[in-house]
């Protein structure tokens, strides 16, 4: 026991003997993780795992890595493991902060657990191996040629293998190393990796293989194409701000910087001088700030400049006190309109109801809505071919409310959002 103490205490190379495979190992479950044959696998191991690991040292350095499917700490271990695992030769063991010992293990040759021996002080199965069926044909080598190029293109994209380990891809001439390399390092689960090792046909392997990289190939190019316009959108941007910054520090040496912010200037003027509301003030210095920013060959500079005009035209704290006599209503409609009685009794009826909402909420009135409460404006439509009294109409209507009257010709427009 002292002798396999030192063993896990020093940073050494333990050789192994690769063709001792015996029908009866421990077994390691991994959480979340797969070992493949043919690859080499780094381990962090915990201190529960310190009896194999030193019963595998100082035997043949061989055992069984199998993935842990379940976390029900209440039913036996061996029900909640995998069957189909890899056997693996302990390349390296060293020591790692908070009692971690890390483990390099190559990965030799697949199996199946026939019979489970034992569960303390560690897992050990009877196992039998599973080498893959190799169909050795002209498809298997046409999944074997595509997977490659697969591999290549979407490690490349990643970046997730080494550089050395893409170059070397070309090279590799074994399906099942090729298979396996890239299980390794796709970006997928912990349950695909584990139902791509126990699939017995290599052939099967490398469709699946194949499918999986497609689509990963497709989601990094999608993601780079997407990110490579970010970038260079951040770099027009920052490209823009330098070179407006060195125009600002041209004219300010040219004496021209006080012209060029006279626009600027004069509307945070009338911001200052207007009735503007809190949220209104706020949502004008902002995109004031934006037009100072930007140069007057910009799209938008037109268009915050000419929001800024219809914000500050806005009479703001100006209203108009409402009269609401029904009966002085009627005689200004019959003063200015003979006939149409339809007509002025419906405005009448309008302004009734309207009246009559106004009563039911004292607290609210139509020129200091309460917060949160529903406006009380009404559209009246009046359809017609010219010279019948529409606006005629509407300017006695204003004037019985005692509201100011504001035309406004819509000839031409299509869309509501032109208005």
């Amino acid at each position: 026991m002292d002798e396999s103490h030192n063993v896990l205490d020093e940073k050494s190379l333990i050789v192994a003997d690769k063709e001792s495979l015996h029908g009866d190992l421990p077994i390691l479950p991994l959480r979340k993780q797969v070992a493949f044959p043919t690859m080499h696998t780094s381990l962090a191991l915990k201190p529960d795992s310190t009896a194999l690991l030193e019963h595998a040292l100082q035997g043949s350095r061989l055992i069984g890595v199998v993935g842990l499917t379940g976390d029900n700490n209440q039913s036996p271990l061996s029900e909640q493991v995998a069957t189909t695992g890899t056997i693996v030769k302990i390349v390296y063991v060293t020591r790692a902060p908070e009692d971690i010992t890390i483990v390099v293990v190559e990965g030799l040759k697949r199996f199946r657990v026939s019979q489970w021996l034992s569960e303390n002080p560690f897992l050990r199965a009877k196992i039998n191996l599973a080498p893959e069926l190799n169909d050795a044909d002209l498809e298997t080598e046409a999944l074997q040629r595509s997977l490659r190029d697969l591999a290549i293109d979407v490690f490349s994209l990643s970046m997730r293998a080494p550089k050395e380990a893409i170059e070397g891809l070309a090279d590799i001439k074994d399906p099942l190393h090729l298979a396996y390399i890239a299980a390794a390092y796709a970006d997928i689960d912990f349950q695909k990796r584990q139902s791509l090792l126990e699939i017995d046909s290599l052939k099967t392997k490398l469709n699946e293989l194949v499918s999986i990289m497609s689509h990963e190939r497709e989601v990094l190019a999608m993601g780079k194409k997407i990110k490579d316009k970010v970038h260079k959108d951040m770099n027009n941007s920052q490209r823009e701000y330098y070179l407006r910054q060195q125009l600002k520090a041209i004219k300010k040496e040219l004496g021209e910087a006080e012209d060029d912010n006279s626009e600027a200037a004069e509307f945070r003027q009338r911001i200052e001088k207007s009735d503007l509301s809190a949220e209104a003030r706020t949502e004008a210095l902002k995109e004031l700030d934006r037009l100072a920013e930007m140069t007057p060959q910009s799209a938008e500079y037109s268009m915050v400049r000419s929001y800024l005009d219809w914000l500050l035209d806005l009479p703001w704290g100006s209203m108009s006190k409402d009269q609401t006599d029904i009966k002085a209503a009627r005689n200004v409609l019959n003063g200015d309109h003979y006939g149409l009685q339809e007509v002025k009794e419906r405005v009448i009826e309008f302004l009734s109801v309207r009246n009559l909402l106004m009563l039911r909420r004292p607290e609210t009135s139509s020129n200091d809505p309460a917060p949160g409460s529903q406006g009380m404006g009404v559209i009246l439509c009046f359809a017609g071919p010219p010279g019948v009294g529409k606006t005629s109409l509407g300017q006695s209507i204003a004037r019985a409310m005692g509201r100011e009257f504001t035309r406004m010709s819509l000839g031409g427009i299509r869309d509501e959002a032109e208005i």
